[in-house]
């Protein structure tokens, strides 16, 4: 079984492969000055909980926005797996795929995992809109290569800016609005109106140029834990993905098993 870890700002989420067929995914705080030991106390005991014995762990693959978190997880996998984790994007788990930007170091592991996973099960040019900390776009052509993208705010973060900066706004909970009124008449329709439809049109525009720019066919792919509230209400999306970024995971271990 593959062991499969992606760290972004907000969460790790860690998930076990037979092959291709996602298991079981568990999901913690990121903290980078979490020892592999405290990882280890919660990690054993969930794989006890799905009947799997550490020894059927024969793969780790890591893929992260945190440097810092990289060498707990080293130690996770060297000293209660005794398995060295490959790290997407370097070595044998190198992305293979052509990046097409100025600084193509620079490109986040989730956004290229994301990219090689929507290729590989998607045909045609493709924009992969990922809601995590941030709202990442990405363009990838019908070749796979990586072509660029747009970075902004995540809906969290936006509502959090909002929160912080004023002294009688009260923090509110992301979610569907009740109905399709952009006319609020309480102070918590309001914010949520203004958060959510805002992103909405925002989300929708940016798509919209993105399309007009690449001028071809365009097959839209939406991934996040928040993808599929969006997907309610906007019909922009031909897919929701949610795994896309553990699949490439999974994509990248078994191509660097093979090479």
């Amino acid at each position: 079984m593959l062991l499969a870890v992606d760290v972004g700002n907000t969460n790790v989420v860690f998930a076990l492969f037979d092959g291709r067929e996602l298991k079981a995914r568990w999901r913690i705080a990121t903290d980078p000055r979490r020892t592999g030991d405290e990882y280890a106390v919660w990690l054993l005991q969930l794989l006890n909980v799905e009947g799997v014995e550490r020894s059927q762990i024969k793969q780790i693959i890591l893929g992260t926005v945190v440097p810092r978190a990289v060498h707990n997880l080293t130690v996770l996998s060297e000293k209660y797996f005794q398995i060295t984790p490959l790290i997407a994007g370097i070595d044998k788990a190198c992305w293979n795929f052509q990046i097409d930007v100025d600084e193509p170091r620079s490109l986040g592991a989730d956004r290229a995992l994301n990219a090689l996973a929507a290729h590989a099960k998607y045909d045609g040019d493709l924009i992969i809109v990922d809601f995590g900390t941030a709202t990442t776009f990405d363009a990838i052509d019908f070749n796979g290569a990586y072509k660029g993208g747009i970075i902004a705010p995540g809906i969290n973060l936006s509502l959090d800016a909002l929160v912080g900066k004023t002294a009688m706004l009260p923090r509110i909970a992301i979610e569907s609005p009740r109905d399709d009124s952009v006319i609020g008449t309480n102070t918590e329709d309001q914010m949520l109106i203004g958060v959510f439809w805002g992103y909405v049109a925002m989300m929708e525009g940016l798509i919209a140029k993105m399309r007009d720019q690449i001028g071809r066919e365009t097959r839209m792919i939406a991934t996040g834990g928040l993808a599929i509230l969006f997907d309610n209400h906007t019909e922009i999306f031909d897919a929701v993905d949610a795994d896309l970024t553990l699949e490439g995971l999974a994509i990248l271990a078994e191509r660097a098993e093979s090479a």
